[in-house]
């Protein structure tokens, strides 16, 4: 069960089967409402087998360090019996697999590709990994979360970065840092603002909400490495002209769920009572099929 502080126009629910048993897996946004989805987890608390939480992050992990938001401590406090999963856990190893993945099971050449990543600091382990890679990789991280016209390029200068702001950051409030209703709308507002890192850039890597946030009208070419998108999504991206579409977590009944969903789907399946290690993660993900969806959208639908 994952509850999001995100848009509830977002909402989804599949059933799979995963080693012979029936998984219910059901996402609810409560509209940047914070105290009903508090409610939510404390309601369904010893209820269901494990929770995701999406919109905030419990922690934040990168060079090293865990980073907690201060904003989120009501919902670590909220449940005492079901584990509480905000996909942090899966985004190191899975996102960092996806550009394994990318070039051993796809044979792109990445070396040399120009990478957008939105925000390094919440995708540390795939940014790391297009760095590892031979990409030459752009930071948004200051622009995207914080407002701050600054990008990053040298990786030791957004390490120092993420250890100077990142222990301030977590202590804002979360309104600052995300908002609710950016999540289901596919408008772009301000385009042309920051139309240029776009077209300077050949992928586009990190939460849908951040690479869609001044999507130009022509990404003809341009990849995107993300997370949750809905068809509605797909489809704008296509009209974008978007080459390929990557999500690291696999699509279930036209949705691709968000780390935080999957990452409770897999504690659940391990009966887990809390995190796991990113060597389980892989491990289990493999197990069951699990794997990032593909979708080459020039090439029809």
């Amino acid at each position: 069960m994952s509850v999001s502080i995100g848009s509830s126009k977002r909402d989804h629910e599949v059933e799979v089967d995963l080693f012979g048993e029936t998984f219910r897996i059901r996402r609810e946004g409560t509209d940047g409402d914070m105290a009903k989805a508090v409610e939510r987890f404390r309601e369904l608390d010893g209820k269901v087998a494990a929770f995701g939480l999406g919109g905030i992050d419990l922690f934040l992990s990168a060079v090293g360090r865990d980073y907690y938001l201060r904003d989120a401590k009501r919902f670590r406090d909220a449940a005492k019996i079901t584990p509480i999963l905000d996909g942090t856990g899966l985004k190191g190893a899975v996102e960092a697999d996806v550009v394994r993945f990318m070039r051993e099971d796809l044979g792109l050449d990445l070396a040399g590709k120009r990478v957008l990543s939105t925000s390094a600091l919440d995708r540390a382990g795939m940014t790391e990994a297009f760095y590892d890679a031979g990409c030459k990789v752009t930071a948004g991280d200051l622009l995207y979360a914080l407002g701050i016209d600054i990008m990053i390029h040298d990786r030791a200068t957004l390490h120092r970065v993420i250890r100077t702001i990142a222990p301030i950051a977590v202590q804002l409030p979360i309104t600052w840092l995300y908002d609710a209703e950016a999540d289901h709308t596919t408008e772009v507002k301000g385009a042309t603002k920051h139309a240029h890192l776009y077209h300077d850039n050949d992928i586009i890597a990190g939460d849908y909400k951040w690479v869609r946030k001044w999507m130009p009208e022509d990404m003809s070419g341009k990849w995107v490495i993300s997370n949750t998108t809905t068809a509605e999504d797909v489809e704008f991206l296509r009209s974008r002209g978007v080459e390929l579409l990557i999500t690291s977590t696999p699509r279930l009944e036209g949705r691709s769920f968000g780390t935080n969903v999957i990452e409770a789907t897999m504690v659940a399946l391990d009966g887990a009572s809390g995190r796991l290690s990113g060597e389980r993660y892989l491990e289990l993900m493999r197990s069951v099929g699990f794997k990032p969806d593909v979708q080459w959208l020039q090439r029809g639908a």
